[in-house]
Formats: C-alpha cells, sequence, structure tokens
C-alpha cells in the first residue's frame, strides 16, 4: 500500500516526529508507514487522515497487488 504521508507532512512542516506526537504512536512507526515497511490499522490510518483533513484514500492508496 502506498501513502502519501511524507508529501502531506511536508505541506504542514512538521516532522515525523511531531506527526507521531499527534497522533499517539512512535516516530518509529511513521517511518515504517511512510516506507512501505508497515500498513496502520484503520484506527490509525483515520486518526492521519483526520489529521490532514483529507479523506483517507487521498493519503492511502491500495494497488493492485494489495
Amino acid at each position: 500500500m502506498k501513502n502519501n504521508i511524507r508529501v502531506e507532512r511536508a505541506i504542514k512542516n512538521i516532522t515525523q516526529k511531531d506527526l507521531a506526537d499527534i497522533i499517539s504512536v512512535s516516530r518509529q512507526t511513521i517511518n515504517a508507514i511512510e516506507a512501505g515497511k508497515y500498513v496502520p490499522s484503520t484506527v490509525l490510518a483515520l486518526k492521519i487522515a483526520r489529521f490532514f483533513g483529507k479523506p483517507v484514500e487521498d493519503i492511502f492508496l491500495l494497488e493492485d497487488d494489495d
């Protein structure tokens, strides 16, 4: 699953640590999600999308092989 978290963070000018603190996860979790090494739970994906003020589908992109 691809995602646009890095792009959205850049738009808001926040670090991985900032986002992690806001949604109550570790910076390593944000790093792993951005790198595609970890697929977030539905709740976590919704928290991330809500923070950016966008639908989940704008942040997380389901690929054909997912």
